[in-house]
């Protein structure tokens, strides 16, 4: 499985939220405490938007996140309202960069952890469906990207959550025609460079841990000492994997089989379910 983050919120260094907190997700590619495997060094991503540009820019590599010099010199030195970092323990496919998260399409940034169960069965079916027009765009080889371009084909433009619902939907009914009792694990994060959806759900009922920071206002309340929430704007927000620190009150799980919206004006959460096609 994988750790990732994403922040929306005031321009910060990726320095910011990468390495400088106490349980970052550096220290978590050594040290995962909540993930399947201890140690995530299957490779890397980061992705972020700037105001130059109407795609995110990616770095990727399929080293270990915790000694890369080319990460380290970035993120003393790109800021940014919205990030995507990922760090990769493989479930079966190569240790490839076109394997690493995040995935891109147009302004589309989509990361994962989880799997799709027994994916080498279900692989070219799954893959089938996906529209022949967005197929030659898809690079790799995990299951992850045949997700994401599952959710492009069935409406990521319009409807985010109606998308990734119809795909889970999919997922399903296809693992199952193969004997597959609980064919989708997943915690996924897209965005479209103004808004992101952050989704919790499994088959099993048992979903990888998936966590959001609190309202800023709060946490300056809990801790006035804290200087760096001094520089966020109350909008400022954190979806992970694991919890970056010990802060008290600064964590809240997303619930089970659930997905939230993080956006300007009041975030949402709303209850998940995968939708038939």
């Amino acid at each position: 499985m994988c750790r990732w983050l994403a922040y929306w919120g005031t321009p910060v260094l990726l320095d910011t939220i990468l390495y400088r907190p106490e349980h970052s997700l550096i220290d978590q590619s050594l040290h995962a405490k909540m993930g399947v495997e201890t140690t995530n060094g299957d490779g890397f991503g980061v992705g972020w938007y700037s105001k130059e540009a109407t795609t995110p820019a990616l770095l990727t590599d399929v080293g270990p996140a915790w000694n890369n010099r080319n990460l380290r010199e970035v993120a003393d030195h790109v800021r940014s309202s919205l990030f995507f970092a990922h760090i990769r323990a493989s479930t079966g496919t190569a240790v490839q960069q076109s394997n690493c998260h995040p995935f891109r399409h147009g302004r589309w940034m989509f990361m994962h952890n989880g799997a799709i169960a027994r994916f080498h069965e279900v692989r070219r079916e799954l893959a089938l469906l996906v529209d022949p027009r967005l197929y030659p765009d898809i690079q790799g080889t995990t299951d992850s990207e045949v997700m994401f371009y599952l959710a492009l084909t069935f409406g990521l433009d319009e409807d985010p959550p109606a998308a990734v619902a119809r795909m889970a939907g999919v997922v399903e009914s296809v693992g199952r025609a193969h004997g597959i009792a609980y064919p989708l694990q997943m915690t996924l994060a897209v965005t479209d460079g103004r808004r992101v959806w952050a989704f919790r759900y499994s088959s099993a009922r048992a979903s990888r841990s998936l966590f959001y920071s609190s309202r800023v206002e709060a946490l300056r309340k809990l801790h006035p000492d804290v200087a760096f929430l001094r520089e966020l704007s109350e909008e400022s927000r954190l979806v992970v994997s694991e919890p970056l620190g010990d802060l008290p009150g600064a964590w809240n799980e997303v619930p089970e089989n659930s997905y939230g919206v993080v956006q300007p004006g009041t975030d949402e959460l709303h209850r998940f379910a995968p939708a038939a096609v």
